[in-house]
């Protein structure tokens, strides 16, 4: 028996593909799983060790917890021995909240608030002094000082800017025995039923005493007591008026500006944040963006009529009562909904985009007799701004959102917090100042700071500092010095997000945990490997053990032990074919070993394309981190733009130049980031970009439906005879549509737990025991194969299953070409990863006809990718544009690099380092720029 303190002890996993294998993994290693994609590696790493940890983590919880868990199954495995708790790093964890941002989820953000809500100085917003507090007894002796042998008038504010009569108010002060009140800087008496004009804005103040200051005991004590109850009426602010010079000081036991008088309340970390009522701007409610109607959008052709569809929101006219509304509104103003919407006079437009309350009378010309008709109308932009705020539906919210722009909130400029907020600062620097910095700027303004601090400050700062420093290091470690505190986590790439993961538990110092992390080099450039293995390093040599499922070479040749699955991807893979030392494993015969000694590999082309001699050239792009770059695309090419995490690849591609070919070809409406002008756009005709996003966001979405392979399939099946009998159509084989579906899990093959604290737990239907399909559909069979084996198939083995049909075929075989022939047709969309999402889509444009003048976009399609698949892939891109069309990739991996026609590097770091045109040229050009940092890696490549 192995000791299961050095080893995690799996015997008979048979998850998905694996083929019942044992295995022993060391532990507290740093230990990499490779192979083809779809060999098994995830049904290893998360659905055989991960899911198992999981599972005893669910055991702990008392019955009452487990019994909304009863449907979470142990993996198929016989045994799992020396299992630690268990930690996964994926790349599909990160919140897409709108309030979530690397601040928040590394919790850098909290210690920030914390700094500032201990040591911060507080200015003030009206005239930039420093913000003063005092105690009671400090007010005291301060009015003794300062008006010693003066006559002074002591007031409480209980009023300032504000509008009304205040009848009701100067009522209560008299009933509470006060005489005289201040009002607009005029003392006046209390008198009964006394009141001030409503519609101007006022400041009253209560009269609490009027005194002389002298040096003795008597005054000392009457001092004491006014300004007790001056606090109590002020809400803890005072005002000291000398009755000679008219002289005004304010005093506060909240931070207060001593020329204007207006307060701040003491701070607490909640007002720094924008989560919190306390700290969020109440314009933007801390989001930092605001969505406003974009007239354009409800109006896209101001030539049409509001009969013929003019108004977006309300399409062709129909006998319903907003027309009705309109036909009225147009009586009025003496137009008709058959005229250009921009001929319709400005006075009704307002009405019928803001409404109006009207009533009015038309004298028919005709018979003479008076008709009185009335405008009640809500208005089609206030309309759609009130489904936005208060529907509850998320339909009618993303409808409305449709004809919004989501513009920087012009209150807090995109700061999130509220004014006072951002008048705390250290070192001149408020919190939002902070949040703005890359990480690595950061970095080195927290460095510099101690010899800033006062000796207070730097007493209560220490420990913070601490903190905040050695998390910002974890960030620099992983590579992600470009990103700022601010940014989204939403518009993180799953890399990206990976890798704060990772930073954040590195951060925790856990001890004894195994981490399992899903190909963590996904998006990083070969120059930030290094400090990435680092990262993984000293998690390991903390006390844990690492597995990682990976294919980046630099990974597999530093770990400490390493497991080969194969030998082919779907059902001929599932085995481990080679484990040991990386040493060890070059020494083997396997795919991935002849990668590594070099006995395989992708060749660099002997000849680079000519391409067809036009250009594509975008000049002055200067969004997020771009300084004024022109680039020129050469069409015709394979085309890879590559550069530094974080140097502007994705602003120039994915936020430049692809918004503005799609506002070319389809009237999209994204807005690009900006640029000066575009040329050559007459040279292609259309543009398609395949990126990671996620085919479908439910279990029904899946490759069959998202390439309309299956809309093929089930004609197909109403061709059979037992089906034409029976006289079922097409619909009788969609799990999507009631008649032909198990109606328990209405057609998903699942039911969904719902888990407050956890992920939702999808558990498989008990009726149907997940095969989507009532009893009587899956009767009607094809070949001996129902419609739930058909969506069981794997793509290899539907290519031989319809090979009779041209239509299928065509497309499934499409599916196979990129690689994906281990996956299944009816495979839920949730569980593909990024890099296969991308490849379907890959799949569905290249079973479509292309023209030649196509130009593609592919953002990192290597995510994912064994070598031996990189290959695979390539092959079929460079079918592509050897038929004249041009593929654009963003791309870090070596392997793509080497085979570009056109290389485009954007430098020279990340963030606001970067956003400059480096090199261009030919890989064979680009190896000679000695700035260039893919340069000095590609060059080996070329070697």
């Amino acid at each position: 028996m192995l000791n299961t303190e050095e080893t995690i002890e799996i015997i008979g996993a048979r998850a998905h593909n694996l083929k019942n294998i044992d295995v022993v993994i060391p532990r507290e290693k740093l230990v990499v799983i490779t192979g083809l994609s779809g060999s098994g590696k995830s049904s290893l790493a998360f659905d055989t060790i991960y899911a198992e940890g999981q599972r005893r983590y669910i055991e702990t919880f008392s019955a009452y917890a487990r019994q909304f868990l009863g449907g979470l199954e142990r993996p198929d495995v016989d045994k799992i021995d020396g299992l630690s708790p268990v930690i996964a790093i994926e790349q599909k964890t990160t919140s897409k909240s709108p309030r979530s941002t690397v601040g928040t989820i590394t919790e850098i953000y909290d210690f920030l608030r914390l700094l500032y809500a201990r040591a911060a100085d507080a200015y003030s917003y009206n005239t930039g002094e420093k913000m003063v507090s005092y105690s009671d007894e400090q007010i005291k002796n301060l009015i003794i000082e300062d008006f010693q042998g003066k006559r002074i008038n002591i007031l409480a504010p209980v009023v300032r800017s504000r509008k009304g009569h205040y009848r009701e108010l100067f009522e209560q002060i008299s009933k509470q025995g006060f005489l005289k009140v201040r009002v607009d800087r005029q003392i006046r008496d209390l008198e009964f039923g006394m009141k001030v004009d409503r519609y101007k804005t006022h400041d009253i103040e209560i009269v609490i005493d009027r005194m002389a200051i002298e040096n003795n005991e008597e005054t000392e004590k009457r001092l004491a007591e006014s300004i007790n109850t001056a606090m109590y009426h002020g809400d803890d602010v005072l005002l000291v008026i000398e009755q000679e010079s008219q002289e005004v000081r304010f005093y506060s036991r909240s931070l207060m500006c001593p020329s204007s008088g207006i307060s701040y309340p003491n701070p607490e970390p909640n007002n720094f944040s924008f989560n919190s009522p306390k700290g969020a701007c109440p314009t933007c409610n801390g989001l930092g963006v605001i969505n406003e109607i974009n007239l354009t959008k409800i109006i896209p052709n101001p030539k049409a009529s509001i009969k013929s569809g003019g108004f977006a929101p309300l399409g062709e006219y129909k006998n319903s009562w907003i027309f009705k509304q309109l036909e009225i509104i147009a009586q009025k103003y003496n137009f008709k909904l058959t005229d250009a919407i921009d001929t319709i006079p400005e006075e009704a437009m307002q009405m019928i985009l803001y409404g109006g309350n009207e009533k009015f009378s038309v004298v028919s010309k005709v018979m003479g007799i008076t008709k009185d008709y009335k405008i009640d109308f809500e208005g089609i932009s206030n309309f759609i701004k009130n489904q936005y705020d208060e529907s509850g539906s998320s339909s009618i919210k993303r409808w409305a959102k449709d004809f919004m722009d989501e513009n920087t909130c012009p209150e807090c400029e995109g700061s999130r917090l509220k004014k006072e907020s951002l008048y705390f600062k250290i070192n001149g620097k408020n919190i939002g100042d902070l949040v703005q910095m890359d990480i690595s700027e950061l970095a080195i303004w927290f460095a510099d700071l101690p010899k800033h601090l006062s000796e207070k400050q730097s007493t209560i700062a220490t420990e913070i500092l601490k903190e905040i420093t050695a998390r910002l290091q974890f960030l620099l470690d992983v590579g992600l010095n470009y990103l700022s505190l601010n940014r989204g986590s939403k518009t993180l790439s799953g890399g990206e997000a990976q890798r704060i993961r990772l930073a954040t538990q590195i951060g925790s110092q856990l001890v004894g945990v195994l981490y399992i992390l899903d190909e963590p080099s996904i998006g990083l450039h070969q120059r930030d490997n290094e400090r990435l293995i680092k990262s993984l390093e000293s998690l390991r040599d903390l006390g844990n053990s690492v597995i990682v499922v990976e294919h980046d070479k630099d990974m597999i040749l530093v770990a400490d032990h390493v497991i080969d699955i194969g030998p082919k991807a779907g059902r001929f893979g599932g085995k481990i074919i080679s484990e040991g030392t990386p040493k060890e494993i070059l020494s083997h015969n396997t795919i991935t070993a002849q990668y590594l000694n070099g006995k395989m590999e992708i060749e660099v082309p002997k000849t680079r394309r000519e391409g067809n001699g036009k250009v594509l050239k975008l000049t002055g792009a200067s969004g997020n981190n771009l300084k004024n770059v022109t680039v020129e695309f050469p069409l015709g090419k394979l085309i890879c733009v590559t550069g530094v995490s974080g140097s502007g690849k994705s602003t120039l591609i994915n936020e430049t130049l692809y918004p503005i070919l799609n506002a070319h070809f389809f009237n999209a409406v994204k807005k690009p980031q900006p640029y000066k002008k575009i040329e050559g756009l007459e040279h292609i005709d259309k543009v398609i970009d395949i990126d990671q996003s996620p085919i479908g966001r439910t279990p029904r979405s899946n490759p069959a439906t998202y390439t309309d392979v299956f809309s093929e399939i089930r004609n197909l099946f109403t061709l059979t005879p037992e089906a034409q009998i029976r006289g079922y159509k097409p619909g009788r084989f969609s799990f999507n549509v009631k008649g032909g579906r198990c109606e328990t899990c209405e057609g998903s093959g699942v039911r969904t737990i719902e888990m407050s604290f956890l992920p939702d737990v999808y558990v498989e239907c008990e009726t149907c025991q997940g095969k989507r399909f009532n009893r009587e559909t899956l009767e009607i069979r094809y070949k001996g194969k129902s419609i739930s084996d058909v969506l069981e198939m794997t793509v290899d083995e539907a290519v031989d299953f319809f090979e009779n049909i041209p239509k299928i075929y065509r497309k499934v075989k499409t599916i196979q070409d990129v690689g994906l022939g281990y996956i299944t047709l009816g495979q839920q969309s949730t569980t593909l990863s990024g890099g296969e999402a991308q490849r379907v889509k890959l799949a569905t444009e290249l079973s479509k006809k292309d023209t030649g003048n196509t130009f593609y976009i592919l953002d990192e399609p290597t995510t994912g990718l064994h070598f031996e698949d990189i290959r695979v892939l390539m092959d079929v891109i460079n079918k592509l544009v050897d038929k004249g069309n041009t593929v654009l990739i963003i791309e870090h991996n070596l392997d793509v690099v080497k085979l570009a026609d056109y290389v485009i590097d954007i430098g020279y770091e990340g963030g606001k380092g970067g956003g400059q045109l480096v090199a261009k040229g030919t890989p064979e050009e680009i190896v000679t720029n000695k700035k260039s940092y893919t340069a000095q890696f590609l060059k080996k490549e070329l070697s």
